[in-house]
């Protein structure tokens, strides 16, 4: 017997289940409020995005303008610039033209120019020669090259003393202009004897004494024929112009105690004279200092006329 009861379907025969929203509590006005919001949100964001990207355009042209402007005052058009130019070139070709100089040095710097290019190529065939071989050059291109030997040796500096200034410096204008070099220049120790030391010179001939002369006056006694210059003069013939020199010195000396004691003292020295000078009887070499004493005697060349030396006692 069946049972009236209603048979249950299968689970395939089952329908479909619809999912069930969510329920919304919001009232209408409240949802198209949001939806409004929403809008104007984007439309403020979207605006804002053009206004940024009109200013970088606005930012950009501005800037395009002004350095259009500047490059504009700065170079003037190219066809001006172009036709300066050409002006100018014109007118440099027309002066290179019309000046023979110019052509002529050009002449020459095309020539040298095609001569090196020759040597150069006439170089490179063979070995290169040695750095002190390529610097010895002549005026001929071909012969650039030459050998070491062949070249005279360059001549040295000579830094010795040619006199001409102490010339210059030492010498005395006669009335009629011409000049008379003086032999001899005082040294720096030079020094006029003190008042308490009176030297006398007397000149003998034979036992007759023909002159005195005061030595203590000056410093200097140039003794020579050149009346112009000397200040002793001496007519022997065979006594030179400028003969030699008496010359009062200071000159320091050490004592055996280790004292410096300095003292004017009088020096002969012969001027280089061709028949020398004696002193007591002896040849004095020349061009040298020698200390005088009291009662020295002193000759000059071949004359007989003696010249001694005397130191007056202090009284």
């Amino acid at each position: 017997m069946e049972s009236s009861r209603p048979r249950r379907p299968e689970r395939d025969e089952r329908p479909p289940r619809r999912r069930s929203r969510s329920i919304s509590y919001d009232s209408e006005e409240e949802r198209r409020r949001r939806r409004r919001r929403k809008e104007r949100e984007l439309a403020d964001r979207e605006r804002n995005r053009g206004g940024r990207d009109d200013e970088v355009v606005n930012d950009k042209d501005n800037y395009n303008d002004r350095e259009s402007k500047r490059r504009r005052s700065r170079s003037p058009r190219p066809e001006s610039s172009r036709a300066r130019l050409e002006d100018r070139e014109s007118k440099h070709k027309s002066t290179r033209d019309r000046s023979p100089y110019r052509s002529s040095r050009d002449k020459d710097h095309r020539s040298s120019r095609e001569g090196s290019s020759t040597q150069v190529s006439r170089k490179a065939k063979g070995p290169l020669p040695s750095q002190e071989a390529s610097f010895q050059a002549n005026g001929d291109p071909s012969m650039a090259v030459v050998v070491a030997g062949d070249v005279p040796d360059k001549q040295k500096p000579s830094l010795a003393s040619t006199g001409l200034l102490a010339a210059a410096s030492n010498s005395v204008t006669q009335a009629d202009g011409t000049s008379i070099a003086l032999k001899y220049h005082e040294p720096a120790e030079a020094r006029k004897p003190p008042a308490k030391d009176e030297w006398k010179l007397f000149v003998f001939k034979g036992a007759d004494i023909l002159e005195t002369i005061e030595l203590s006056l000056r410093s200097c006694w140039l003794v020579g024929r050149e009346v112009a210059v000397v200040d002793m003069p001496a007519e022997h013939p065979s006594i030179s112009k400028q003969h030699a020199v008496i010359q009062f010195r200071y000159i320091e000396k050490t004592n055996e105690f280790g004292d410096k004691l300095g003292r004017v003292r009088p020096y002969l020295i012969d001027l280089e004279s061709a028949n020398g000078t004696s002193l007591n009887k002896e040849e004095i070499p020349p061009s040298r200092y020698l200390e005088l004493r009291d009662k020295d005697m002193i000759q000059f060349g071949h004359s007989t006329r003696e010249y001694v030396l005397m130191l007056s006692p202090k009284g």
